[in-house]
């Protein structure tokens, strides 16, 4: 059962105390005299609905109203007033209150409009609770909590919440661009439509037009009697992800950043202006920028297409998730296959930690299925994925024994200071190598993009 958070906000003693009494059987209820108090509290636990007197003291409730669906939109607003001033009630409603009531309060009067207004948090709530269980069910990289999925994760589900803003994802073969795609999908208003997937790269370049943006009878030799729709049609009111983007022919390409402009487009030899809503996601492992230097890319396409641009890290970058993931993938082909494994044995933990992976999360659950289709239980064993108890790593980590560092002195040293030195030391390098290029500097510190450029940023290298 959903519980519900009310913030009362009232300068008078008596009715914090009795609207509080007469609520707080049914709901988490906080009580406060000024609006400075109750935003102050808003930071580590913003509530389900807020009741805002408007003759406060100090800032008064119009302000407060303002302020607080800026830094929280979702979060609503019944406004007390002493007298129905129909101004005040225009006033508080543009800046976004959703219902207002009169002293002398009328609990039976306010019951009702907290019903109400809590009625919508319910659904948005239960629509947040059955994509929250998409996610966790269905797209297993997001399992695990290591700092660079946690921010991707982060990041997406603010920028998800557009139902049409573009987003570009950038990332090496194999570490889940679809699935964070899906993730996008599953949290965005969209979530009930279409996601609808077209790999750039496997479709044939004289192809991926008609296939695109469909087409009408007798466009070309071949074509159906009826016409087509293409897949932009069929992602309408949803997701079209386009995978590989770095593919799309020239041609394809203009008619692309058409839609993506006004939202319009043609079928192949059509005449008739079509125009749909639904969301473009696109994922490469190519460098555009590289692309567009050669003329194999518009500029103009990669601008629109990544208005938004995620990095999506490499399963290197996020090795404390190996282990969830490992024992996620077992599950899954422990059930498909109907065997009994129930858990991962310390050498092969030791072995998937030591692993370089260059495949990523593709190669680590290829790797786990192989092992759980082939192995007898109830422990996944080294012999069952066949890797030699992290040879690579040990290879590596050979290598890292003979990294020579100063001696510690007697006096002991800085270590904060000296970290941050080391790390300005090497991400000057890193920029210097890539050119300024920030995303290939990323890559050669094996470092997620949006951490680089918060380390870069706190740092405050130039």
């Amino acid at each position: 059962m959903i519980q519900y958070s009310i913030y009362i906000v009232d300068d008078e003693e008596t009715i914090r105390e009795g609207v509080s009494m007469a609520l707080e059987g049914d709901y988490k209820v906080q009580a406060f005299a000024t609006a400075e108090g109750a935003m102050y509290a808003m930071k580590d636990h913003p509530p389900d609905l807020v009741l805002l007197d408007i003759g406060l003291p100090g800032m008064d409730g119009i302000e407060a109203i303002g302020k607080i669906k800026d830094l929280y939109p979702d979060v609503l607003i019944i406004m007390i007033t002493a007298y129905e001033d129909i101004d005040t009630v225009i006033s508080a409603m543009r800046l976004g209150a959703y219902d207002y009531v009169v002293k002398p309060l009328q609990m039976d009067g306010l019951e009702v409009a907290i019903r109400n207004a809590l009625e919508s948090v319910r659904l948005r709530k239960e629509v947040q609770i059955l994509q929250e269980q998409y996610l966790k069910e269905n797209l297993p990289c997001i399992v695990g909590a290591s700092s660079a999925i946690q921010d991707v994760m982060d990041f997406i589900g603010m920028v998800a919440k557009s139902p049409d803003t573009p987003i570009l994802l950038i990332g090496e073969t194999g570490t889940g661009k679809e699935l964070i795609a899906h993730a996008i999908h599953y949290r965005s208003p969209n979530f009930k439509g279409p996601f609808v997937t077209v790999n750039c790269a496997a479709i044939p370049k004289d192809l991926i037009e008609s296939e695109l943006f469909g087409y009408e009878k007798g466009a070309f030799s071949g074509a159906r009697t009826s016409g087509k729709k293409g897949l932009l049609e069929e992602a309408a009111n949803g997701t079209l992800f386009l995978d590989e983007v770095g593919d799309l022919s020239f041609e394809a390409q203009a008619k692309l950043l058409r839609f993506l402009e006004g939202g319009e487009f043609y079928r192949v030899g059509g005449t008739s202006r079509l125009q749909i809503q639904t969301r473009v996601v696109s994922a490469t492992n190519k460098d555009l920028d590289s692309l567009i230097e050669k003329d194999l890319f518009r500029k103009d396409l990669y601008f629109r297409l990544g208005v938004v641009k995620v990095q999506v890290p490499s399963l290197n970058e996020r090795r404390d998730d190996i282990i969830p993931m490992a024992k996620h993938f077992l599950l899954e082909f422990s059930n498909k296959f109907g065997k009994t494994f129930t858990g991962i044995s310390k050498q092969v933990e030791s072995a998937l930690m030591a692993y370089n992976w260059t495949g990523h999360v593709r190669e680590l659950k290829n790797l786990i299925e192989r092992g759980a289709l082939t192995g007898k239980g109830p422990w996944l064993s080294i012999q069952d994925l066949g890797i030699k108890g992290g040879e690579k790593g040990k290879k590596q980590k050979r290598a890292k024994d003979k990294m020579a560092f100063p001696p510690l002195p007697e006096t002991g040293i800085d270590f904060a200071s000296t970290q941050e030195s080391l790390e300005r030391y090497y991400i000057k390098e890193a920029l210097k190598m890539a050119g300024g290029n920030e995303s290939k500097a990323a890559k050669l510190l094996h470092m997620n993009h949006h951490t680089f450029r918060y380390r870069r940023k706190k740092l405050q290298i130039e």
